[in-house]
């Protein structure tokens, strides 16, 4: 099998090293020049992933129909700000034979759509029956140690996404497969968000318990929408769900986590974001959640306080007061 990765940031490195490690020839599409040069001569990405050399199997490239040339799977780990648009120019090279799996963790602001309804749209009908989606805890740095890790593969075409399974898999990462792409993808994309509240909460002192209630009333909320949109609940229940959304709440590699502390701290967003050089996608998922939350008249009560904060310079802690200030109901 030969594989490429479409994507030089810190996981579509960490899954390409991920997948050299296995035996598997990977490209690796690079589309920053130095990074790519630096990977070149020093067969390191030390921007995204430093201290992890890749593997002789990973190669690096520029050029978008060169990195997919020959690859019986193509892994997209691709922002969804730059998602189809990156899409549309790599279409041209993907053919009927050739899987395409999403790694990236958000919504199309736009249009809304999860990232398997832009590749279904953007590949179609060339590439529109070999599409899947990869998600749940894996934190790129953990993936890159070779720490043991659990995700999801989801397909609506189970017995492709099961021989997928058998040839990604390795010692260090294992491999569940769901018919639940919707469930997967909205679990993946929104967990952000309550982590962005989990961080806030944290940086204001407000303890164990808070970051319990933010955790537990958030999967609430991630579950309501996620069934809204045709997703199955025992998805929120697993890897893609509760374990993603634990571990981006809690664990200090947290790319989202990390801009909900600095809020708390007080530190303006657009200085937050003028500082991280990788892209947190929870602060664009939370307008796109919003606005699916509406549109399907769902509550998310932490997402619009989050939305509030965000796009609206809303005080952090009048956000969570007014959280716990909301009418007392059944659970």
């Amino acid at each position: 099998m030969r594989a490429s990765v479409i994507g030089g940031g810190s996981w579509g490195s960490a899954f390409a090293l991920h997948l050299g490690r296995i035996g598997v020839p990977t490209r690796l599409w690079i589309r920053e020049a130095d990074i790519h040069a630096a990977a070149v001569r020093e067969r390191e990405n030390k921007t995204f992933l430093p201290g992890f050399p890749f593997p002789p199997e990973v190669t690096f490239h520029r050029d978008l129909a060169e990195s997919a040339a020959g690859a019986d799977l193509v892994f997209i780990a691709i922002p969804s700000a730059y998602f189809r648009r990156v899409l549309i120019r790599l279409a041209p090279a993907i053919g009927p034979e050739q899987g395409v799996i999403s790694l990236t963790k958000g919504l199309e602001t736009t249009s809304l759509r999860r990232m398997s309804e832009v590749m279904a749209e953007v590949f179609s009908p060339k590439g529109g029956s070999r599409i899947g989606v990869l998600s749940g805890p894996s934190f790129s740095r953990e993936v890159a140690q070779g720490f043991p890790t659990a995700i999801v593969l989801a397909s609506r075409h189970a017995a492709w996404a099961r021989g997928v399974q058998s040839r990604i898999a390795g010692p260090a990462l294992r491999i569940y497969v769901s018919g639940d792409v919707a469930g997967v993808e909205i679990a993946g994309a929104l967990k952000n968000v309550i982590a962005i509240a989990t961080g806030i909460s944290d940086a204001l002192g407000f303890g164990h318990d808070a970051r319990a209630a933010l955790i537990t009333r958030g999967l609430a909320e991630i579950s309501r929408l996620g069934a809204a949109l045709g997703a199955k609940r025992g998805t929120f229940s697993g890897l893609a769900g509760i374990g993603d959304l634990v571990l981006t709440c809690t664990g200090a590699l947290s790319r989202n986590r990390t801009v909900g502390v600095e809020l708390g701290r007080g530190r303006p967003l657009s200085v937050i974001v003028a500082d991280m050089r990788m892209v947190a996608e929870g602060i664009a998922t939370t307008l796109s959640a919003r606005r699916l939350a509406r549109r399907e008249g769902v509550e998310m009560p932490i997402t619009e306080q989050v939305y509030q904060i965000l796009y609206h310079a809303k005080a952090p802690r009048r956000a969570l007061a007014d959280l716990m200030a909301r009418s007392l109901k059944d659970e």
